[in-house]
């Protein structure tokens, strides 16, 4: 799996001011292009009465998915710069709306664009970085007196758990690292007298804790 970058844990807003012009920054972590469009329209009910509501969306675990909206502001002058901003801090899954209230005062390409990416540029400083990193999803279905065991293992191992599942046998969902799941194996293996086989998933991608 390629690259994955982090987002943000939770909404953030900043305003800076430049040449009397007002730009408030909304920046949000979302999970889909929708989500981003809703984030904007929300941005532009709160500010009815505001000039231009420019956005940028990174999506993808990679980054792979960009877009962006000048909104009435000379191309390539307020979306792209934000864009920038968010690309080059290295985070995805998030969009950011940028609100500006004209202060009378023209600032001009070099201006709006400097301004735009100032504003995506404060908003990211303010937030809480959420990391993300790949696992693999091991399931491990034992019985009620291995299962403690297999669980102490896993922590003794910094081995992140899922939920478990409890029938007739518990069903332990564990998501270690690639380089963790040499070491998962075989502790299941000794553990269980190689009774046990994990079951390997799909990589996925999942938040880290702090």
């Amino acid at each position: 799996m390629s690259e994955v970058r982090d987002t943000v844990r939770r909404p953030v807003d900043v305003e800076i001011e430049i040449s009397r012009s007002r730009f408030l920054t909304r920046l949000e972590r979302v999970a889909d292009e929708d989500s981003a469009r809703a984030v904007i329209a929300a941005a532009r009910a709160a500010h009815p009465k505001a000039r231009h509501h420019c956005s940028a969306f990174v999506l993808g675990h990679d980054g792979r998915t960009r877009r962006s909206n000048d909104d009435g502001e000379p191309s390539g002058t307020a979306g792209a710069p934000m864009l920038d901003a968010l690309v080059s801090a290295g985070l995805s899954d998030v969009v950011a709306v940028v609100t500006r209230y004209f202060g009378g005062v023209l600032l001009g390409a070099g201006g709006l664009t400097r301004a735009y990416r100032a504003a995506v540029a404060e908003a990211v400083a303010a937030a809480e970085r959420l990391p993300r990193a790949v696992r693999l999803p091991v399931e491990v279905e034992a019985g009620y007196d291995l299962a403690p065991q297999l669980e102490a293992e896993a922590r003794r191992l910094g081995i992140a758990l899922g939920e478990a599942g409890y029938g007739e046998r518990v069903l332990l969902r564990l998501l270690p690292a690639e380089d963790q799941l040499p070491a998962l194996r075989a502790a299941v293996a000794e553990l269980s007298s190689g009774a046990l086989e994990p079951v390997l998933g799909e990589p996925l991608v999942v938040d880290l804790p702090r």
